[in-house]
């Protein structure tokens, strides 16, 4: 992804459950992203991004950028929050998930035209993989901890929209070496999270979104929030008055 980072693929060969995918994955300028994304994802990759040289708090963050399963907004949602939370001694593991396929000329355009029920449809079908991606990715980080000078205790994962529907369902569904020690949602989709009830050793969480978010998405943060207090576990909420949606590391006054 960037040249001075190191990459790790998540699989030797081709990743599990999407062998036959043919689609070639691309990286373009996306304004409306506000950087650039990757799309037609087919081989789950981390970036490391390490803080320098005694700087690091032994602290680790899994960062799942958004993009509503089509594509990743690498830069806004990925690259940007690595670096900052790298200077403030976080060692930070990108991850670039798989997601569904997209014609180059207009990725956004994947689910034109179709029903709400059926883009529900292919997006569980594609955040089943996904979530496979995650868990192995925090699997990878937890096994290569003291590689890498982390804590195994202290690692998060946080995720914006589409990221943060990721990150909230390894929250609910995981084992015990793909635990999450922290969890941070950022303006997620709560209808497509893979969940059933609150588990047991659900880790604390913080969630944070805005009220004018133009995709109606701040009460899902409210109703995951709900969810987290009424089981009695820890969570925190900022919900902002304004913010839109997708506001990651931008400055907005």
């Amino acid at each position: 992804m960037t040249s001075n980072h190191s990459v790790i693929r998540l699989y030797p060969g081709r990743a599990p459950g999407s062998e036959d995918w043919t689609q070639r994955e691309y990286v373009k300028s996306m304004p409306s992203w506000y950087g650039r994304a990757a799309f037609n994802v087919t081989d789950p990759t981390l970036t490391v991004f390490a803080p320098e040289p005694g700087k690091a708090n032994g602290m680790a963050m899994l960062i799942c950028p958004g993009g509503g399963f089509v594509g990743l907004s690498i830069d806004n949602e990925g690259v940007d929050v690595a670096r900052w939370l790298a200077a403030r001694g976080v060692t930070c593991f990108m991850l670039k998930y798989r997601v569904l396929a997209s014609p180059p000329d207009d990725p956004e355009a994947t689910y034109a035209g179709l029903a709400r029920e059926e883009v529900a449809a292919r997006v569980a079908r594609v955040l089943a993989l996904a979530h496979a991606d995650a868990l192995n990715a925090m699997r990878y980080v937890r096994s290569r901890a003291a590689e890498h000078g982390i804590d195994p205790a202290q690692i998060g994962i946080m995720g914006f929209s589409a990221g943060g529907t990721l990150a909230a369902s390894v929250a609910f569904v995981h084992d015990a070496e793909s635990r999450p020690d922290f969890v941070a949602p950022i303006y997620l989709q709560y209808d497509w999270v893979l969940k059933a009830t609150v588990p047991g050793d659900a880790a604390p969480l913080f969630l944070a979104a805005a009220s004018d978010d133009e995709l109606w998405l701040g009460p899902h943060s409210v109703r995951l929030y709900t969810d987290w207090i009424d089981a009695g576990k820890s969570a925190e909420l900022h919900m902002y008055e304004r913010g839109g949606h997708g506001f990651a590391m931008r400055g907005q006054g």
